[in-house]
């Protein structure tokens, strides 16, 4: 679908974007004309400034994996995503908001965990959560929402685990963490649930100094924070990033997923059918391609004077990455806004690309496709249990998804 870009008085587009009334699978049909038309071109946003907006997937790719192209949002001209996002982002920092060398230094210490290898080995845990989260649906009321009974469920007890952070405070962290990746949020808000998550990593470390066990929090009391590498404080951000990072994303998958899936009942049923890990690992990539779930473009800015596509992007000006319609480029994806699940998306961008790509993509993919796989198989019968139009999206959210998804069987 396209659309005439609007303009603002200024004479440039605003963004954030809206999608399309009816849409809601599909990024804003204003990025699609700016790919087409002009991939490499400037948006206005909140604050006024006027970052570059980068829509080709070639270019994407390109730039995300350049050395000239910084994500540290302490930087002039970087693009904040509201006041409140600048205001955390002067006095926290993560490895996620660093350049090399000091971002790989840090991520080195929480990359282990993550690896294919050791997140294969969790497979059977994973599947052993959602076989009991679907029991405990089966047993329990009909209908019900999805996104509290399985999709938020299943990445916040595997997280917890990893991390050794008790699911009995799941109510506690998800609260914060929603605050967190809400666009509405004020600075306040924001502050105070990071505030509040941290305290409480914090204390968290803490307690495994004294008493480590096996999971990432006390790797990192006792190899990063007794060892004088990092502070406790600093460890307690880290685990802050990882542990809301791990499960809103995943959360939002599987529930958005699931409606993109019933929306669209020949694909549900190759999934559905499937005993086959490679193709559900396929379609797992695939279903990543189309839905997008971080929609609000990756933020940087530049150290130095890049050409692209006849443009000039100059030492200090801000640049959004748009990875929701670069994977639906039609020079890398034909017939892109076409959900199907047979074709070969392994080179989306929804993770990111280069050194920033996302720590955590080793999991989410195992968790996803256990989800995926199992769900639609263990309840062939599961469908809508209100109407379509009647499902709240969530455009307000730095991660898009499902506030709620009401399902019967």
């Amino acid at each position: 679908m396209t659309e005439t870009v609007v303009d603002t008085p200024t004479g440039l587009p605003e963004h954030p974007m809206p999608r399309a009334t009816g849409c809601p699978f599909d990024p804003p049909p204003a990025l699609r004309t700016l790919q087409s038309e002009r991939p490499v071109s400037r948006v206005r946003i909140w604050d006024g400034s006027s970052p570059w907006m980068i829509t080709r997937h070639e270019d994407v790719r390109a730039l995300l994996g350049d050395p000239r192209i910084s994500a540290d949002p302490r930087r002039p001209g970087y693009p904040h995503r509201s006041a409140a996002t600048q205001e955390r982002d002067r006095t926290r920092t993560t490895f996620l908001t660093l350049d090399d060398p000091e971002h790989a230094r840090l991520r080195r210490m929480v990359t282990a965990p993550f690896t294919i290898r050791k997140v294969e080995a969790l497979r059977p845990s994973v599947q052993r959560i959602v076989d009991d989260l679907i029991e405990e649906m089966l047993a329990g009321p009909n209908p019900i929402d999805l996104v509290e009974a399985f999709a938020l469920p299943l990445p916040s007890l595997v997280i917890c685990a990893l991390l050794g952070v008790p699911y009995e405070r799941h109510d506690f962290f998800q609260r914060h963490s929603r605050v967190l990746v809400r666009r509405t949020s004020t600075r306040e808000e924001l502050l105070a649930a990071s505030e509040a998550l941290t305290d409480y990593l914090d204390d968290l470390l803490a307690a495994k100094l004294a008493h480590p066990e096996d999971d990432v929090l006390s790797q990192l009391a006792v190899q990063r924070v007794a060892t004088g590498e990092l502070t406790r404080r600093q460890a307690a951000e880290m685990g802050v990033l990882l542990l809301v990072a791990g499960h809103e994303t995943t959360a939002n998958m599987i529930a958005l997923g699931t409606v993109a899936l019933l929306r669209n009942p020949d694909q549900l049923a190759l999934l559905r059918d499937c005993e086959d890990p490679k193709t559900v690992a396929s379609a797992v990539e695939e279903l990543l391609r189309y839905l997008n779930i971080v929609h609000s473009g990756r933020r940087r800015v530049a150290l130095e004077d890049i050409e692209v596509d006849g443009e000039l992007i100059r030492a200090g000006d801000g640049v959004i990455f748009a990875n929701d319609i670069a994977n639906r480029d039609p020079g890398i994806f034909p017939d892109p806004d076409r959900l199907d699940l047979t074709r070969d998306a392994r080179r989306h961008v929804a993770f990111g690309y280069g050194v920033h790509q996302c720590l955590g993509q080793p999991l989410a993919r195992v968790e996803l496709q256990v989800a995926y796989s199992t769900l639609y198989s263990r309840i062939p019968t599961l469908a809508l249990a209100t109407d379509f139009d009647q499902l709240e999206f969530k455009h307000d959210g730095f991660v898009y998804g499902v506030y709620e998804l009401p399902v019967s069987w």
